[in-house]
């Protein structure tokens, strides 16, 4: 009697643990233990060393101002940035379906707290509960290329990669990360081996979602299309169900956002950095075209399956071509080329390859070297006929996502995470290699660089600790360079004392013009403000007479100047003689009378007076 508790207690104990280990073989409890220590990582990380509850990226100050706006009256339909730009203001191309949850958000929050906390709160909320659906596709997608095995080591690199990247940090509110976990939604859906019908018509769900908000995943919605019709194409009847669940889901989902969030007025317009009719045609009709093949062609032969694709393939290019052939090639490539100069050319997230070499080349490992290194294991993989499906669908999305990231270094992201799929096969195969040979320890290092090769944080590491050597050598013989915070909440706090007006500040203040003062802005980084910005960059550049006709042509009635900003200072470079240059010198226009301001302020405010007023 005097052992049996200790019995009982141990076979307890025993039992719990086989619970626990069997229930994390399945998908739900896996991802949710994984999602919370994730989320505990990025709260340990990130939380202690934060100064402000709004993401450090411009767009996620905007993307609060926009929803501010959106919860003070402003339509459903109406995107306008009344205070930012000439005229009337600058028609946005986001969507209000990333403005809807973050809104609904602060109102359940400020139920309990305060705006401000409640505000706080809700964008701290926000990008961490965007973790789980994008965990949540991550383990499907693992579980169903690799088993349970698969799913474990795709959650623990998903978990290493999205800690590591700024998407879903709390004030993390642009639609970045809503758009990495829907391309981890559609790969899922893409890898079900059984082609089920439930699984593809997610994948038409996701993809619509995907285009209505916003342009940068279109190229790969695009590539997943196409591997779904010639899946088709290939299986025929097998895969018709599939095909007919993803057509149609695609068809009325995007029509579906289509007329919930495009204002009626705008039907015809076609527009190329946002859902459109351009977009929208093109994504109705591909998927309408292809359930009616699918429905009617599926067991017909397979060169009359390939003929009907030709032909769905020939009539959307036909409608591009008719609605919006403007679309077809890079929307940014319209800009003014003085912009492209003095603002694109230095927007880190806008580079090609080549310019991320140019301005930061240690970057290059983290942005391209796993998905390089991805694409060569998926190609390695159907040379030897290895699991030819998984391999081809995930080539194809990994060479869509990567091609785009050559041209814009934003892409990177999406291969990123896609890259995480056949590396994870790599790393089960080669573990099973190395275990099955433990005297061998080239096997071992085989693994385990692998494992670091996989994740895309250690190539980044990598390069910035080489970058900081070099860097720090080169820094030894130059010049500190100046940095002050130009839009921080104290450095615009002289403006609250003035009537609201038109400021002319740098490009990279204006949203923080907006989310502090009452004023409106002449430019903020936007490609749709060209005007805005334009204007700024001559008043800079201009000589003091000229650039007071610009002033009041525009109706300024303040300007900012900050000495520490990087553009500021360019201009400065460029024309000793324009405006920006003279007021960094100490020489003040009479037009330019200066506002009270705390002693060694990072930003001069000046109001303009015109000249005999």
């Amino acid at each position: 009697m005097t052992n049996a508790a200790p019995m009982i207690e141990n076979s307890t104990t025993k039992l719990s643990i086989g619970a626990l280990r069997s229930r994390l073989l399945t998908l739900w409890p896996a991802v949710l233990l994984y999602s919370a220590i994730l989320i505990a990582a990025i709260l340990a990380l990130k939380l202690p060393g934060a100064v402000d509850y709004v993401g450090a990226d411009n767009d996620d100050t905007m993307r609060l101002v926009e929803v501010r706006d959106f919860m003070n009256g402003q339509g459903w339909f109406d995107l306008m940035q009344y205070r930012m730009g000439l005229g009337n203001g600058t028609l946005m191309h986001w969507s209000r379906l990333i403005d809807l949850p973050i809104a609904a958000l602060i109102r359940v929050f400020a139920l309990f707290a305060g705006a401000r906390t409640a505000e706080a709160i809700a964008l701290a909320v926000w990008p961490l509960l965007l973790t789980v659906p994008a965990m949540w596709a991550m383990g499907l997608a693992g579980r169903r290329i690799g088993g349970v095995a698969g799913m474990h080591v795709v959650l623990g690199l998903a978990a290493m990669l999205l800690v590591t990247s700024n998407r879903f940090l709390p004030g993390a509110i642009d639609h970045h990360n809503v758009q990495i976990a829907l391309v981890a939604i559609m790969a899922a859906m893409l890898l079900d081996e059984e082609s089920r019908p439930l699984s593809y018509a997610v994948a038409g769900f996701a993809a619509a979602l995907a285009i209505a908000i916003g342009a940068e995943t279109t190229p790969l919605v695009a590539a997943v299309c196409l591997v779904v019709a010639i899946n088709w194409a290939v299986e025929g009847a097998r895969f018709a169900p599939a095909a007919k669940a993803f057509g149609l889901s695609l068809a009325l989902s995007v029509s579906l956002f289509f007329f919930g969030t495009v204002p009626p007025r705008l039907y015809s317009a076609v527009t190329c950095d946002n859902l459109s009719l351009g977009y929208y045609s093109l994504a109705a009709i591909g998927g309408g075209l292809l359930l009616f093949a699918a429905a009617f062609t599926s067991r017909a032969g397979r060169t009359v399956r390939f003929a009907a694709l030709a032909g769905i393939g020939a009539l959307v290019l036909a409608t591009a071509v008719i609605i919006a052939p403007q679309c077809l090639h890079n929307p940014l490539a319209d800009l003014d080329p003085m912009l492209v100069e003095l603002w694109l050319s230095r927007v880190q997230e806008a580079q090609s390859i080549f310019g991320t070499d140019r301005q930061d080349p240690y970057t290059l490992g983290l942005f391209y070297a796993t998905g390089l290194f991805a694409i060569a294991v998926c190609i390695f993989r159907l040379v030897y006929r290895d699991r030819i499906r998984i391999h081809l669908v995930l080539l194809a999305l990994l060479a869509v996502s990567w091609g785009i990231a050559t041209i814009q270094v934003r892409g990177a992201m999406f291969s990123n995470v896609l890259a995480i799929l056949p590396l994870a096969l790599l790393i089960i195969d080669i573990r099973r290699i190395s275990t099955g040979d433990t005297e061998d320890p080239s096997a071992a290092l085989c693994y385990f660089s692998t494992v670091l090769m996989s994740v895309a944080a250690v190539w980044g590491l990598g390069g910035d600790f080489i970058g900081t050597h070099v860097n720090r050598s080169a820094a030894a013989d130059g010049e500190p360079v100046a940095s002050q915070s130009c839009g921080s909440e104290e450095a615009l706090a002289p403006l609250r004392a003035q009537p609201p007006g038109l400021v002319a500040a740098p490009t990279d203040m204006g949203v923080f013009l907006l989310r502090f003062t009452d004023n409106r802005i002449l430019t903020a980084p936007y490609h749709r403000n060209q005007g805005g910005m334009l204007t700024e960059l001559h008043i800079g550049l201009a000589q003091p007479a000229e650039a007071e006709a610009f002033l009041k042509g525009t109706g300024v009635s303040m300007l900012a100047f900050c000495p520490g900003n990087p553009q500021t200072q360019e201009l400065a470079r460029m024309k000793p003689d324009g405006l920006y240059a003279q007021l960094e010198k100490g020489i003040i226009p009479a037009y330019l009378q200066p506002i009270a301001q705390p002693q060694g302020a990072a930003v001069r405010f000046f109001r303009y007076v015109p000249t005999g007023s």
